[in-house]
């Protein structure tokens, strides 16, 4: 950590401090977590009024005790647009919430930001080119999975929890199950006591979200339908429960957003 110099990072917070101060939360590449006063920028004609959550910053820093202070500030990329959506909002926030639950005060995590910030532009164009709100869906459960892996905390996708064989979806057998037990994580078959039960297309899918981009059909539509991915948000919240030990509000107003779609459905792959 240095106390003075340049910093660049990810608003994921901000909060009143004092009279007229803000709390400013941020996640950098080189310092991971880090909280700093930013004076005066709660007063309207303040020039560090842009210490605004979901932006992108770049900060002038001081101070060699105590909560450092930004001297200095400008806004790269400010993704105030995000709240022409309900869904892109909370999709936006969801991955902020997480990624202040993963990540440890002043330590580096490297690719979380990039990732981060990656995802925040995906959010964007999905309101600047009106596309359907699934895709707010797709992009915020695909992030989780991402911030998951990046935060230690990545769902075990490869070998079954309880035989040790690998989880290899048989696309085409509509009758292969596959288990979510939150505390040991996936189990080939439909067990006892689950909390989820995914059948094959459905675990390809989930698999699918390790890469970087989503999965697309030939035609450039998502795969899968819109109850599948409200499954797959459930998935990932009871996994963040489990292993963080409290849930993300923001995941459970992204679902709030759409219709009470019928999540037991389960997809065949064939849309």
């Amino acid at each position: 950590m240095s106390p003075e110099g340049r910093l660049e990072g990810f608003a994921l917070r901000c909060g009143p401090l004092g009279e007229s101060d803000r709390l400013l939360t941020l996640i950098s590449e080189e310092e991971g977590l880090t909280r700093l006063a930013v004076p005066g920028a709660r007063k309207p004609r303040s020039s560090l009024a842009g210490a605004v959550p979901l932006a992108l910053l770049q900060l002038q820093i001081g101070g060699r005790s105590g909560l450092r202070r930004v001297r200095q500030l400008k806004v790269l990329r400010n993704y105030a647009g995000l709240a022409g959506r309900l869904e892109t909002l909370a999709a936006a926030q969801g991955l902020a919430e997480l990624t202040l639950q993963l990540a440890p005060d002043q330590e580096p995590m490297p690719g979380l930001l990039s990732d981060l910030v990656l995802q925040m532009g995906r959010l964007e164009a999905v309101v600047q080119e009106r596309q359907p709100s699934l895709e707010a869906l797709a992009i915020a459960v695909q992030g989780v999975v991402h911030l998951l892996v990046l935060g230690g905390y990545a769902l075990p996708l490869q070998v079954c929890s309880r035989s040790g064989d690998p989880l290899e979806p048989p696309l085409g057998n509509w009758e292969w199950r596959c288990s979510l037990i939150p505390r040991e994580g996936f189990v080939i078959g439909a067990v006892a006591g689950a909390q989820l039960v995914l059948n094959a297309s459905e675990l390809a899918l989930l698999q699918r979200l390790l890469r970087p981009a989503l999965p697309r059909r030939r035609d450039g539509e998502l795969m899968g339908p819109e109850a599948v991915w409200l499954r797959l948000l459930q998935l990932v919240e009871l996994w963040i429960r489990e292993h963080l030990g409290r849930s993300c509000r923001s995941l459970r107003l992204l679902r709030e957003c759409f219709t009470p779609a019928a999540a037991a459905q389960s997809w065949t792959g064939q849309d």
